[in-house]
């Protein structure tokens, strides 16, 4: 070999490239001369030239460097293609040293396992093709459904080459977009955006097909039809189009087509309701978020497949309305649409005490739609009255927690509760009711909420308890309160027999009922009407 090695190679050399198992690496690096002795005596070895040139020739050609001389190599018992510079059976013992202690076997395992070269041979990576995950105007559908929906729409718009009036829209609505039948109306007026009278197939596909409805859910489908193109929610105006539909097709709103007026109520009422229980944020401005988390569209559904509109009771019920309605008219006594502090406080027979009433007036559960300072719109009135008779919902329990929490930390104390409780107390022994202290009904709250905090009830705490409207009643509704004590066995049975049955749902039918039979009565009392058949009182 030409030249002689120098330190600096020396140094620069790897003792593990030696690839000598007879010798440890660590005794090659404390001791550098004796890698140069190792490798001027593995030069002198017969086979070492020939092994050489055999490497050399591989590189030339591309081969695989591992694989040269691995069959003639006088070491291939231990897997190396290096010849190696001790004698068989000569190798020197190694030191005693445990297995799990030798830094030599920790970097066996730990590290990389070394080629059979110091000639390494680098792969070029193996690029990997990451699939499409963003679509711009939503995922595609899948080629059968395209397929069968563009089939559909062939043979609902064959045999108009002009297109579909809106009169004919409908079954395309039901029938191909799978909505209720009266978003026909809203639907064909989306697509006909220059009002020409006619929407044609290629128009229909562009908006429907094209516009990856096809992938949609059926929420956001309705989502984005109801909503402006240029708004990100829903605001109550968007929900009109959709009552106009229903109170001009429904079936069960027949009779109301002479009385205009009461049709505006009856919209304005379903679309409060509607906002009460869906729009938990309580800005005016229903997301998508929220509308996939209410029931609002299987309640839409039921209203197109039932023809009694009653027995949606669900937002859209007339009784419901109707109770609504003659509870807000026997408040308001000068019939101006506004009730005051006065008119509120005589709601439910002065079941509520007046301190609870005037935390309604301050606003601090909800801000008053009404124009006029200190008093309630009809708008207002609906949040009210849902809030009172359904006390268990989730709405009902956030607006009276807010009521009693005096300082608005989130959190009721007892004195808090003892604030509102002392007027109760004051009506039970103003009606000869045995009173009962307070210190005696804490401890009873207490034991219905079970709070996570001893002495401090947040509102987790009551909408996670059963028992969250009998709370409120304690400590403001007597009539209620009184009621809940001497509860009868009877209407304990028909509550488990209808267990799907809400607060709200119960209290509407009652007064339906009740508001019935007074208005028949007081057609028989004028001479315009017959006796009330006794059907209208059936079992609830």
């Amino acid at each position: 070999m030409e030249g002689a090695v120098s330190m600096s190679d020396v140094a620069a050399f790897q003792p593990e490239a030696l690839q000598l198992p007879e010798v440890s690496p660590l005794a090659l690096k404390a001791n550098p001369f004796l890698a140069e002795q190792l490798f001027s005596q593995w030069l002198s070895l017969p086979d070492t030239p020939r092994l050489v040139k055999s490497l050399l020739s591989a590189a030339k050609t591309g081969e695989s460097l591992n694989a040269v001389g691995s069959s003639s190599s006088t070491n291939a018992g231990s897997g190396s293609s290096i010849p190696s510079m001790f004698p068989s059976g000569c190798t020197p013992p190694l030191s005693p040293r445990s297995v799990s202690g030798s830094p030599r076997a920790v970097k066996q395992r730990a590290g990389p396992s070394f080629l059979g070269s110091p000639l390494k041979v680098i792969s070029e990576p193996v690029r990997e093709v990451i699939p499409q995950f963003y679509f711009k105007n939503g995922r595609l559908p899948p080629a059968e459904t395209r397929e069968r929906c563009l089939f559909d729409i062939d043979q609902h718009f064959y045999g108009h080459m002009d297109g579909l009036q809106q009169n004919e829209f409908k079954s395309v609505a039901k029938d191909i977009c799978k909505l209720p039948s009266f978003f026909s109306t809203i639907l064909f007026r989306r697509i006909d955006a220059n009002s020409v009278g006619f929407v044609t197939r290629d128009q229909f596909i562009d908006y429907w097909v094209k516009g990856n409805f096809l992938t949609m859910d059926l929420v956001t489908q309705i989502y984005i039809i109801l909503k402006q193109p240029d708004r990100e929610y829903l605001t109550q105006e968007d929900f009109r189009p959709i009552l106009r539909e229903i109170l001009a097709t429904h079936p069960g709103l027949e009779f109301l087509q002479s009385t205009p007026e009461f049709q505006e109520r009856y919209a304005e009422t379903v679309i409060y309701r509607i906002f009460h229980y869906v729009n938990r944020s309580g800005t005016g401005r229903l997301t998508l978020k929220e509308l996939k988390r209410s029931n609002l569209v299987a309640a839409m559904h039921q209203v197109d497949e039932e023809e009694d509109i009653n027995k949606v009771l669900r937002y859209f019920s007339y009784e419901h309305f109707y109770v609504i309605y003659c509870k807000f008219w026997e408040l308001d006594t000068d019939h101006d649409f506004l009730i005051d502090k006065e008119n509120l406080i005589r709601y439910g027979n002065h079941a509520l005490t007046y301190r609870i009433v005037d935390r309604v007036f301050s606003q601090v559960a909800r801000k008053f739609r009404s124009k006029v300072e200190g008093k309630m719109g009809y708008e207002d009135f609906v949040y009210f009255i849902l809030s009172e008779e359904d006390k268990s919902s989730e709405p009902g329990i956030e607006f009276w927690f807010n009521c009693i929490d005096l300082d608005g930390n989130g959190v009721l104390t007892s004195n808090e509760m003892q604030f509102f409780y002392e007027e109760q107390l004051h009506r039970m022994e103003c009606m000869a009711q045995e009173p009962v202290l307070f210190e005696d009904i804490l401890c009873q709250i207490i034991d219905m909420i079970g709070p996570e905090t001893e002495g401090l009830v947040t509102l987790r705490d009551m909408k996670r308890t059963k028992l969250a409207a009998h709370v409120f009643n304690i400590l403001f509704n007597l009539n209620k309160f009184i009621a809940f004590e001497s509860r009868d066995p009877f209407l304990i049975r028909q509550e488990r027999e209808n267990p799907t049955l809400t607060e709200w749902d119960r209290f509407a039918h009652r007064e339906y009922i009740r508001l019935s039979m007074e208005d028949d009565a007081e057609d028989v009392s004028n001479g315009s009407g017959d006796v009330w058949d006794e059907s209208l009182e059936a079992p609830f």
